[in-house]
């Protein structure tokens, strides 16, 4: 079984995993593989998106429904809590939006979210923006990097020949300064 076929048989589930939790890494590799031809990039994306919603969704009402309790159990989540919460209260339409992108406050970001009094209709308007944006925005990068990729990987083949001869001059000529016998010269 090739990686390709491993790809085209299981990357849309692992991807709708992945984005169910953090997801960035998931969906930067399932933009690679769409740009690749592994995957559909339409199907990436509203699973990317449908997903990272879900998620969202799931974490907002887990804080609406046991926020104290999560934060009694973490008390590093709950020093950070009291300022995050007062971010959400004054800016929630983009921090609703923005926290998915901050990196450790994918899962922790919505739960705190959902402690405050954001009215949830209005949580679930911007969470669906928030992850339509950010299944483009992360499947783009990952498109992207394929893009490069493939690009580099075709110029890198016809000069290869030159490149291994630079890299071999480069090691001799490293070899030659740091000989022994030279040392005790300088």
């Amino acid at each position: 079984m090739t990686l390709g076929t491993l790809m085209e048989t299981h990357g849309y589930w692992l991807l709708a995993i992945g984005c169910l939790l953090e997801g960035e890494t998931m969906l930067l590799l399932a933009g690679f593989a769409a740009h690749q031809g592994y995957l559909h990039p339409a199907a990436v994306l509203a699973i990317a998106s449908t997903c990272g919603f879900l998620g969202d969704e799931f974490y907002f009402w887990l804080g609406r429904r046991h926020g104290p309790a999560l934060l009694a159990r973490w008390p590093a989540l709950a020093l950070q809590a009291d300022r995050v919460q007062r971010l959400i209260v004054r800016y929630h339409e983009a921090m609703i939006i923005g926290l998915r992108f901050a990196y450790g406050l994918r899962i922790a970001g919505p739960v705190l979210i959902g402690t405050t009094t954001v009215p949830a209709w209005r949580f679930v308007l911007f969470n669906a923006v928030g992850a339509v944006f950010w299944a483009f925005l992360i499947g783009a990068l990952g498109w992207l990097f394929g893009d490069v990729a493939e690009r580099i990987s075709s110029e890198i083949h016809h000069i290869e020949g030159w490149l291994l001869l630079a890299l071999a001059a480069a090691g001799a000529l490293i070899w030659w300064r740091r000989r022994p016998w030279r040392r005790g010269r300088r």
